[in-house]
């Protein structure tokens, strides 16, 4: 009489991948943007400093920082609804910083896109910031 094998029965499926969210329909990131005059400078701060634009006037400059720490530069995605760009963001004391001149597209599509915008750093979460009058303000204080 043969002898019976076994059967092996199959493992399930990996459970499918978590759906990846379009930034623009991405939850807005919880916090507030305020508005300050620090030390002659128009600061906006979103969400206790995870993210800040500042105006350097006499460079004629924007700097948005994100919080965060790196040990090189690292690319820093931009979303609007008009536009992406990738600028090159560095380690600072306050996070990773990157330098807009005042007159920068990306600064006034960061001001005028629908609702929110995205700042993206690989390693860290991203930034889904509403575009409030606190980002126009700066923008325009540098102008």
């Amino acid at each position: 009489m043969p002898t019976p094998t076994p059967t092996t029965t199959p493992a399930p499926p990996p459970p499918p991948p978590p759906p990846v969210i379009d930034w623009e329909h991405a939850p807005v990131t919880p916090g507030d943007w305020v508005w300050s005059n620090a030390g002659g400078r128009s600061v906006a701060t979103f969400a206790n400093g995870l993210l800040q634009l500042r105006c350097e006037r006499e460079q004629g400059a924007v700097v948005m920082t994100r919080r965060g720490n790196a040990t090189a530069q690292v690319p820093m995605t931009v979303s609007t609804s008009a536009m992406t760009r990738t600028v090159t963001a560095t380690s600072t004391t306050g996070g990773l910083a990157v330098s807009l001149t005042a007159r920068d597209p990306l600064l006034d599509a960061m001001a005028f896109s629908r609702g929110h915008f995205a700042v993206e750093v690989p390693g860290v979460a991203p930034v889904y910031a509403p575009s409030w009058p606190e980002v126009s303000r700066v923008i325009e204080d540098c102008r």
